[in-house]
């Protein structure tokens, strides 16, 4: 006999997935939402036109399971066909810096070509400027316990 698979049965697999347009950003967004991550582990290569975050992703998709405490995971984000990279506000010379990242948006440019940006908490912020939008997420650690105990909030 088969059984259906149900939502909660996702919740506990690691993701993987891709980004092609502004609603797959969004969706992005809403998975990164306050992860964190220490500067050292953005990189960016200039000859692949690649950047990268290794980040220490809160598990939203855990939220209302409750056989577990708040989790985290570590999480590569990656974005392709980056032409240049900035920030605003943050020293990324300051190796002892930890980031915590807010959202993922985009901002059209022409023809598809634009600005991926990624808001940091105090007014912080990275911006991609991409030939096209081309990222994926993966989880890449099994998730672990999140060592505050707590769901992230933010006041309004």
């Amino acid at each position: 006999m088969t059984i259906d698979a149900k939502f909660e049965d996702g919740s506990e697999k690691p993701l993987n997935i891709g980004a092609f347009d502004v609603d797959d950003l969004k969706i992005f967004s809403s998975l990164v939402q306050d992860s964190i991550f220490p500067i050292t582990e953005m990189q960016w290569d200039t000859k692949a036109h690649r950047f990268g975050l290794l980040l220490n992703r809160f598990r939203w998709e855990g939220v209302n399971n409750e056989r577990f405490a708040p989790e985290r995971v570590q999480t590569l984000l990656v974005f392709n066909c980056v032409l240049s990279v900035s920030s605003r506000a943050i020293d990324i010379n300051y190796k002892k810096t930890i980031c915590s990242l807010l959202s993922v948006s985009f901002e059209m440019k022409k023809y598809g070509a634009g600005d991926v940006l990624l808001t940091l908490s105090g007014d912080g912020s990275i911006r991609l400027s991409v030939e096209t939008i081309e990222a994926t997420l993966k989880d890449v650690t099994r998730p672990y316990s999140a060592p505050s105990k707590a769901i992230p909030h933010h006041d309004d």
